[in-house]
């Protein structure tokens, strides 16, 4: 049993969370990307900031409301780690539309792409704002008059809405001072204004600028005092009994409806807006003065994300590539089985295609020897060529049976509507098991050969979904090891039948052996440490919190293990602390790419032990969640992901940020030393990437 350490030598999660999108919002202040791209990570920041608010924080106030006192690992209550996060998320947002305001409009605007002030428009702007609001805008409008007939509406969580303050009576003689006007979801948030209208290539308009022009039509012969834009983040934990519902599906679909309208956590307003309209939505939404954010420009940067995507300016953006594919999957039309059983293939996305996988599926469900596919879905996306293949093959007869994950955050709509689509052609769907979701990567297909049945095996790091395939990082194995398929075999039959769980022969396995699995392997090097021997262990996730896991890298550490971790988000751990853990570095990298995968290495006596996984190294993971951790057996292969995966991100200089003992982060710069990008070097490695693209 590991031994315990002081709750000072943790670092507190949503504390964390800040760091990664401090991170974050340093590629958008990086003058060297480009600069379509810093707009978008500026955005990304408020997107990140938006779940952190309706999950995190609404998970501090919920725990706060019920009484809860106990401290989490790093000693710190749910009351005080709100106030905290409090005071850094409103340095953190004040140093981002400081950022956007004076570095990225700017910028933009040299480049011709304008954001068009309502107090600069010209007499031809005005008068095409002023169509387009009579034609588009006011036909979707129903603004609300707050009188004892109009109680406040209900706002859905993170829409636009303007709060509105008149002056003078309505044709009833009613005497209202304030109205609400909800943004309709209908119309986009920034329009794009006709060159020879707006003076510049591209010239836009932002809805709330319309809509405060225009506010006064929908007001007739009453005086508007003021209008002002607000935005309210609501709790969007999803709360259903597992342990008493009979369907979860159909439970789940009676909740879906509700998260729009969740306990309110966070009141964004802009920064003009008078003290008594901030006031009354403050009570309105029961919310406290610190939940308040005063903005300088729209309160919904996250609108702003589609901008990139309106403007032909690719050298405003990162360059394109076409991702290549394993030689031995070049030819057209390759036999995915045949291959399979020469060796095993591994995939690295995005710098290799995920076209494979798809093909892989395609293959499976058009092949009459096929008679059998099984696979987990978490999030795949609303069109998805694999979701597609697998409905083929069950209409062609085949079993099909298909894990799905209901309660995948905000992803739950999508995969019900899967879940639909796929009972309706006859393929087996169920949804795990209760209390502990299915977050593990696994496909399998069982085929006819020779009079005998034969499994293939797909399992990644990553999800299903070829989109995010394009820009996260994250392994994939094929392969048709016996013992391997046996136990995704073993696995599957846990999450669709009933009975023990029984050994595997190589698969790590939440919530039974995974975290065990995990402590051995650190307290061997541990062991071999002691020994005398070289011990070294380097894992790659997206975030470190469990505590014994963290103890026992201490006690690691302290043995004399080299530990090198690369966290891309929240890491509890303290590195460089002197008798506690000098001998472990931790680093983030953050680049064009999301860093996706889960790798783990263990130098165990030159064996080289190298597992990927879909887990990290967290509570709900190792205990609340069905994951596996599966090793590379394959010698070639495993020196690829060792380099691929990890060597060459612990060279990085240029993306990665190297943390400290008190869990701030500091950017590395090469300065005598050669410039090393990680991402930039798998670009140049595996892709068809002009030279001039490669920094």
């Amino acid at each position: 049993m590991a031994k315990k350490f002081a709750p000072q030598q943790f670092l507190n999660r949503e504390l964390g969370q800040l760091e990664f999108n401090r991170r974050v919002l340093a590629q958008a202040e990086d003058a060297t990307i480009p600069l379509l791209e810093r707009l978008k990570y500026l955005c990304i920041v408020s997107s990140n900031l938006d779940e952190f608010f309706e999950i995190r924080v609404a998970g501090l106030k919920e725990q706060i409301k019920l009484g809860g006192i106990a401290a989490s690992a790093d000693g710190l209550t749910a009351q005080q780690t709100l106030q905290l996060v409090r005071e850094q998320t409103h340095k953190l947002i004040e140093r981002q539309y400081h950022l956007f305001n004076t570095d990225i409009i700017p910028a933009l605007a040299g480049q011709g792409i304008k954001f068009l002030r309502r107090t600069q428009w010209t007499e031809a702007q005005q008068a095409w704002v002023k169509d387009f609001f009579f034609r588009e805008v006011m036909p979707v409008l129903t603004p609300i008059g707050l009188d004892p007939a109009h109680p406040f509406p209900r706002v859905l969580n993170k829409s636009l809405n303007f709060a509105v303050e008149l002056q003078g009576k309505d044709a009833f003689g009613r005497n209202s001072t304030r109205a609400i006007v909800q943004a309709p979801r209908v119309v986009p948030r920034t329009i794009l204004m006709p060159p020879e209208i707006s003076g510049c290539e591209h010239g836009f308009v932002l809805l709330s600028s319309i809509l405060h022009t225009h506010v006064g039509e929908l007001f007739s012969g009453m005086e508007v005092l003021g209008c002002f834009q607000f935005r309210v983040t609501r709790n969007s934990n999803l709360f259903v009994d597992e342990e008493e519902v009979k369907n979860l599906r159909l439970s789940l679909q009676g909740e879906l409806p509700q998260r729009h309208f969740g306990d309110a956590v966070r009141l964004e307003i802009a920064d003009n807006c008078s003290p008594l309209i901030s006031e009354l939505l403050l009570k309105e939404f029961n919310l406290a003065p610190e939940d308040l954010y005063r903005v300088h420009g729209p309160v919904n940067l996250v609108r702003l994300m589609e901008i990139p995507d309106l403007v032909a300016r690719d050298d405003l953006k990162f360059p394109s590539f076409v991702p290549s594919v394993p030689g031995v999957l070049q030819k057209k039309g390759s036999d995915m089985f045949k291959v399979m059983r020469k060796s095993d293939v591994l995939l690295h996305h995005p710098f290799q295609s995920f076209k494979p996988v798809i093909d892989f599926i395609q293959q499976a469900a058009s092949d009459p020897k096929v008679v059998a596919i099984k696979q987990t879905v978490y999030r795949t996306g609303v069109d998805s060529a694999l979701m597609e293949a697998l409905i083929a093959a069950a209409q062609g007869g085949k079993e099909v049976t298909v894990v799905v994950e209901l309660l995948a955050r905000f992803d739950e709509e999508a995969n019900i509507n899967w879940a639909n689509r796929l009972e309706e052609v006859g393929a087996h769907v169920v949804y795990g098991v209760v209390g502990h979701k299915t977050h593990a990567k696994m496909l399998m297909v069982v085929r006819r050969e020779d009079g005998k049945l034969r499994r293939y095996v797909h399992l990644g790091t990553g999800n299903y979904h070829p989109r995010t395939a394009k820009f996260y990082t994250d392994f994939g194995l094929f392969t048709c090891d016996e013992k391997v398929c046996a136990d995704v075999n073993e696995v599957f039959s846990q999450l669709t039948s009933l009975g023990k769980a029984r050994a595997l022969n190589y698969l790590w396995q939440s919530p039974f052996s995974m975290h065990l699995e995990v402590l051995r392997a650190i307290q061997n090097e541990t062991r071999l440490a002691k020994s005398g021997k070289r011990a070294h262990i380097i894992a790659k996730m997206n975030a470190l919190l469990e505590p014994e896991t963290i103890n026992v890298l201490y006690e690691a550490s302290q043995a004399g293990v080299k530990i090198d971790l690369i966290v891309r988000g929240v890491c509890a751990l303290r590195p460089g602390v002197s008798g506690l853990s000098e001998n472990i570095n931790v680093r983030s990298v953050i680049g064009r790419f999301l860093e996706h995968t889960r790798i783990f290495y263990f130098r165990n006596d030159l064996k080289h032990n190298v597992y990927l996984s879909s887990a990290d190294w967290m509570d709900r993971n190792f205990f609340r969640r069905i994951e596996v951790c599966f090793p590379v057996l394959d010698k070639k292969l495993k020196k690829r992901v060792i380099d691929e995966g990890l060597k060459i991100y612990l060279q990085d200089n240029c993306q990665a940020w190297d943390m400290d003992s008190a869990g701030h982060y500091r950017h590395k710069h090469p300065r005598r030393a050669e410039k090393k990008c990680a991402q930039y070097e798998l670009l140049k490695q595996f892709t068809h990437t002009p030279a001039k693209a490669i920094p």
